[in-house]
């Protein structure tokens, strides 16, 4: 068993050729209910994007939805209890941000409304955003766990699925999902990510539909960082960024960091040429102090 959580248990197997695969096995008990994740699973797997993990299969068994999807090598949360256990400090902010923002790549495709369900077009929700659903492949990451997206037709969309609260937008308590609710969760993760702690505190395990969050509490992370976090964590979603990039180039911005795509490499993250200018004056004044006669 690789995995489990409070609906669902992933096992690890090999499949044809050698191929390590991950199952994941969800209880599915309403019949009207399985049909209707059943046709949104065929959906979603139809789409096709290099920052999504890849389902391979869906099966519907008594009781049960099981997916099959490749394999990743480690979640972003498994990273962070690393960077915790190993050097007791969270994760550096260049792989935070490269991470993130490709994990928003992904979510700006799933949120953009030109994926065909139930013979229109719509736009997907993920609807679970947290450390856990962001897996690593290799050095880069892939969004998982998007097979039980939410359709949207409009915005506000009822939702009675709520994910994991810690990470989720105020709306959601009210039985809302909108178009930037993703964008606030992600915001979420990067806060935890980049500080080890939430910027909330936890909400009861049944929160009323009346629940509502206190402002968030950005102290453990750096002044210039806060702007771009406050408006993603917007409690009017209209209000947040138009997307989930946006938000990623903003903190990039702050932080003096560019990605660069290379198409031997990949995509990385480093200093921006002001930056490195600034740098390197820096060193030349240190320099210059050090052989200043005393």
């Amino acid at each position: 068993m690789r995995g489990r959580g409070g609906f669902a248990t992933v096992w690890e197997a090999i499949g044809p050729e050698d191929t390590r695969l991950a199952f994941k096995f969800m209880s599915s008990q309403n019949v009207s209910a399985t049909a209707r994740e059943l046709r949104s699973l065929q959906a979603i797997q139809k789409l096709s994007h290099p920052r999504l993990l890849r389902m391979r299969q869906i099966w519907s068994l008594p009781g049960q939805i099981v997916i099959g999807m490749d394999l990743a090598d480690a979640s972003l949360l498994d990273l962070l209890l690393l960077y915790t256990d190993e050097f007791s400090r969270p994760i550096d902010a260049d792989k935070v941000c490269l991470y993130l923002f490709q994990a928003a790549e992904a979510l700006d495709f799933l949120n953009a409304k030109r994926h065909h369900f139930d013979g229109g077009l719509v736009a997907f929700q993920h609807g679970d955003i947290k450390p856990n659903n962001i897996l690593l492949v290799g050095d880069e990451a892939r969004l998982a766990d998007y097979g039980m997206s939410t359709p949207m037709i409009t915005s506000p969309t009822p939702c009675p699925r709520q994910g994991t609260l810690e990470y989720a937008a105020p709306e959601i308590f009210q039985g809302f999902i909108t178009e930037t609710s993703d964008q606030f969760s992600l915001a979420v993760t990067y806060y935890l990510l980049r500080t080890g702690g939430f910027p909330y505190p936890a909400p009861p395990a049944n929160p009323p539909r009346n629940y509502q969050r206190k402002a968030p509490d950005l102290s453990l992370i750096h002044l210039d960082e806060r702007p771009a976090l406050l408006r993603a964590l917007s409690p009017v979603p209209q209000d947040r960024f138009p997307n989930c990039t946006d938000l990623m180039n903003q903190l990039l911005k702050v932080q003096h960091l560019e990605v660069v795509r290379d198409p031997e490499r990949g995509m990385s993250v480093r200093p921006t040429a002001d930056s490195q200018s600034r740098s390197k004056i820096l060193r030349m004044m240190e320099q210059n102090k050090a052989m200043a006669p005393a």
